[in-house]
């Protein structure tokens, strides 16, 4: 098959006091702060139906990730073996699509704010999905 390339457009942008790749904890549930979205205004219509308490999927784009890791160990400990990046949550890899359980604490127009979003500051949203 021929390889594609394809655009991707930002719903939005997080804001987070999580500022640096360093600092941020690789899951939600280890230490990630409540978290705001800024979601693009001529998208907020597909909100509809989405509510406080809601369980959803983020999807973001690791815009600070590398995209030429292939193996690496898992959690960035040397102690674990070398294992393909697809076996991995790792945020480097050729795709960084980051995909993050939160549930909706407060809606706000444009912003919504959701719980344990590890994604730093200034992370691209690709997309919302519902947990089913």
């Amino acid at each position: 098959m021929k390889a594609i390339d394809f655009l991707l457009k930002p719903i939005g942008f997080v804001e987070s006091p999580i500022t640096e790749r360093e600092k941020a904890p690789s899951q939600g549930d280890e230490g990630a702060p409540d978290t705001w979205i800024n979601l693009e205004k001529n998208i907020v219509d597909g909100l509809d139906g989405i509510h406080v308490g809601d369980e959803v999927i983020v999807l973001t784009w690791f815009h600070q990730s590398k995209r030429d890791v292939l193996k690496l160990h898992p959690r960035w400990d040397k102690n674990n073996p070398l294992t393909g990046v697809f076996a991995t949550r790792s945020p480097d890899r050729p795709n960084p699509i980051g995909i993050h359980p939160v549930t909706i604490l407060q809606i706000e127009g444009a912003k919504i704010k959701v719980s344990n979003l590890e994604a730093i500051h200034g992370t691209p949203v690709i997309d919302l999905k519902p947990v089913i």
